[in-house]
């Protein structure tokens, strides 16, 4: 019970600040915080309480309602939220009830209120939350809603509710874990446990990917000897694709720290890249290259399912600077690409101010450039767009457990 007790103090934490301060889980967690001293099961338990606390705070608050005459402090709500989580999830409500009460007793500004922990949960029902799903914030639904309708936005966000899978990018020859093979060869895995033990992770035979995210450096075709440029590439799903593919792989992003993952990655799977920390605003190459990836900074949006953390944080305050970010960004780009040369321009927005309309615009500012539509197996012809890209949303193989949101097209330099 004291490492449970442990891991939802943590989780707590990992709520407050979020909600109060207005910290993404990755900045958080990557020092020690709220972890520090955890056990890395704990660890991992600590954020995936958190995480589907987040991913289920509004029906978790319509609960609570009927048992609070007034909001308590944040802390205590969080306390209260995390709690009907887990009895909603099928814990035990004796031990989440206790756990719940140490843990408000506990702290400082909490302890006087370990009373009303106790008498508002033993009254909680031991039942699914009630719908509908966490609603997308405003600045982000009403766009959505105006480009796709409510009913596709309401599967978004039934997908978003969900504790997501996870995805693998499989290398031909290699041991694999059991697990779905999806239409586009990425292999799925609904409860893969502890994911450095599981069959071909020392080998380097796979590495974790979304199944949208693995699915932009096959619109390059052929890469075999081809010298390819991965344009911000961290924390680098896609340079170990272009490595595995044979290509000759530059890898190139602003963030050192971001970029240890991939070096760690290389290792392990025995793939080569030439590696640079490096602004792409001012860095220059020495010859063009064959092939270029541009995985863009962006919103994020399309990512929600798997950072559910993103909505309580961002506001579309930084859209505009991104969106002019990206321009810059494809138009140095195209400036690197040989003559017949393929890049593939991505971003993980559902948002098309970054996807569609980058697109259309770049074809206005480059009139030799023509999209190569996709041809890969298992794309769904609705998922292409009519200027020839491909939109991904995360509800599409809901059924299975949905996709990252993403934009992507190929295009070729004349």
């Amino acid at each position: 019970m004291a490492q449970s007790t442990d891991a939802r103090g943590a989780a707590v934490a990992l709520l407050n600040a979020v909600l109060e301060e207005g910290r993404l889980l990755a900045q958080i967690t990557a020092g020690e915080g709220p972890l520090a001293g955890l056990s890395p099961a704990d660890r991992a338990r600590a954020q995936r309480l958190a995480a589907d606390t987040l991913r289920r705070i509004e029906p978790a608050d319509r609960v609570l309602a009927p048992f609070l005459r007034k909001a308590p402090p944040l802390a205590v709500r969080n306390i209260l939220r995390l709690a009907v989580v887990e009895i909603a999830g099928g814990a035990a409500p004796h031990g989440v009830v206790n756990a719940a009460v140490s843990l408000a007793r506990a702290g400082r500004k909490t302890q006087h209120l370990a009373g009303l922990v106790n008498a508002v949960l033993r009254q909680v029902p031991q039942a699914p939350l009630p719908g509908p799903a966490q609603r997308l914030p405003r600045w982000l639904r009403q766009p959505l809603v105006h480009l796709w309708g409510r009913e596709v936005v309401g599967s978004i966000e039934a997908v978003q509710a969900q504790t997501p899978p996870v995805d693998l990018t499989l290398r031909p020859g290699f041991a694999a874990p059991e697990g779905e093979v999806l239409p586009t060869g990425s292999l799925r895995l609904a409860d893969p446990g502890q994911v450095s033990a599981l069959p071909g992770y020392d080998a380097g035979g796979w590495w974790v990917q979304d199944a949208a995210a693995a699915l932009a450096v096959p619109l390059l075709g052929d890469l075999r000897g081809l010298r390819v440029l991965d344009l911000c590439a961290a924390p680098g799903g896609k340079t170990l694709q272009l490595a595995a593919a044979g290509a000759e792989v530059v890898a190139l992003d602003i963030s050192a720290p971001r970029l240890q993952r991939l070096h760690e990655n290389l290792a392990r799977c025995g793939l080569a890249a030439e590696v640079v920390t490096a602004d792409a605003l001012v860095w220059q190459p020495a010859t063009p290259f064959d092939a270029i990836v541009l995985d863009a900074p962006c919103s994020a949006t399309g990512t929600v399912r798997r950072h559910p953390d993103l909505p309580f944080v961002k506001d579309g305050s930084d859209l505009a600077g991104l969106i002019a970010l990206q321009a810059q960004l494809l138009d140095r780009a195209l400036g690197w690409l040989k003559p017949g040369g393929r890049l593939v321009y991505c971003t993980c927005s559902l948002l098309p101010e970054e996807g569609e309309a980058q697109l259309a615009a770049a074809l206005q500012r480059h009139p030799g450039l023509r999209v190569v539509a996709p041809a890969q197996p298992g794309i769904s012809p609705d998922w292409v767009t009519k200027d020839g890209g491909l939109r991904l949303r995360p509800d599409y193989w809901a059924d299975r457990g949905g996709m990252d949101g993403f934009f992507m097209a190929c295009v070729q330099k004349g």
